[in-house]
């Protein structure tokens, strides 16, 4: 966890020098944003969450070695040892996820796995491309995937029709082959990519159990609302990409992937954050109504950024970054305060 939240820190200041703001880190810059995010913090903490729940303490190597390969580059080592060292994390992951659906043959483990071979793509083309511009697509694939499968692994508590998970199959099937043929570098692997998460997020506002907890109080409600959402968000991205076709850089792209990786996945992140970190740091994080300001702080800051991508605004776009930066150190404050309150109260 202190690997992945020191990752965190620095992917957001190379974000917001991404962005045109004066943030100067030594050794790293703009271009190790992505990795610093999806492969540093991310990857390391979907990697810990992994190894928790499967109890397995060869399985903590992976996220150990995503988390190192972050703190490699930000001790100015190579790129290629950094990528190197997370290509070889993202293979622990994907063999132990592997053991587990030698087990147990399900469609959600089987999700998990694909998502996690996604990874291990992207993370090999990082390393023998030497940038991350070719792996962002898979990375992509990586997350949504991941968080599609966690989600459909408790459908099994709704009277889900056997139909509905093989539409989840096909819609899975989809966005894993628009990746494998050019993902957002290509004109037509961006709007098939695009199609399969305009699908895939309808898919989960249909089935996700989200859609009976959000009428429910306190945790349940706030995790509801961080789901449905970043559910819009997602379909928002896939809107763009198959309205737009290929996007390699420019205001589309950046539109696209925040719609994603904050709208979508850091939403998922401020839900699950009471429920994950206490099973992964034994700590406990109660609920607190405060959580819907860091919630509303991602989104309006998210709009905020994507409207400057929208209408060309610079300006816009970069203060629209820092408010992101500002949504996330809100949550972690706000995260630390309830926990430190619990430990009082337990005094």
């Amino acid at each position: 966890m202190a690997l992945a939240g020191t990752a965190l820190v620095a992917g957001i200041a190379t974000g917001l020098r991404r962005a045109g703001w004066e943030v100067t880190l030594a050794n790293v810059g703009p271009a190790d944003h992505g990795p610093l995010m999806i492969a540093g913090f991310l990857g390391t903490l979907i990697g810990l969450e992994r190894a928790v729940a499967l109890a397995r303490p060869w399985v903590y190597a992976g996220p150990l070695l995503t988390g190192t390969g972050a703190l490699a580059r930000l001790v100015g080592t190579p790129t290629t040892l950094s990528s190197a060292l997370t290509v070889a994390g993202s293979a622990v992951v994907v063999v132990a996820l592997g053991t587990v659906l030698l087990r147990q043959r399900a469609i959600f483990l089987a999700t998990m796995t694909v998502a996690a071979l996604c990874w291990l793509v992207g993370n090999l083309q990082w390393l023998f491309d030497g940038t991350s511009t070719g792996a962002v697509s898979w990375w992509v694939a990586f997350l949504v995937l991941t968080i599609a499968a966690e989600r459909l692994e408790l459908t099994r508590l709704l009277p889900v029709a056997p139909a509905s998970r093989g539409t989840f199959v096909a819609i899975a099937t989809l966005l894993v082959g628009a990746v494998s043929g050019g993902g957002f570098g290509t004109d037509g692997g961006a709007r098939a990519s695009g199609v399969a998460l305009v699908l895939l997020a309808a898919w989960l506002v249909r089935y996700d159990l989200a859609r009976r907890t959000i009428r429910h109080d306190a945790l349940p409600r706030f995790t509801a609302a961080c789901l449905l959402t970043g559910y819009a968000w997602l379909a928002a991205a896939g809107i763009i990409l198959a309205a737009s076709g290929q996007v390699i850089a420019g205001p589309r792209y950046d539109a696209v992937v925040h719609a994603i990786f904050l709208g979508f996945v850091f939403a998922m992140i401020f839900g699950h954050a009471p429920i994950v970190f206490p099973a992964v740091l034994g700590v406990a994080i109660p609920y607190r109504a405060r959580f819907y300001v860091h919630l509303a702080a991602l989104h309006a800051s998210l709009l905020v950024r994507v409207a400057g991508d929208a209408l060309g605004l610079v300006d816009v776009r970069q203060w629209g970054a820092a408010l992101n930066a500002a949504a996330i150190g809100l949550f972690v404050a706000s995260t630390l305060a309830a926990v430190l309150e619990a430990r009082h109260g337990d005094r």
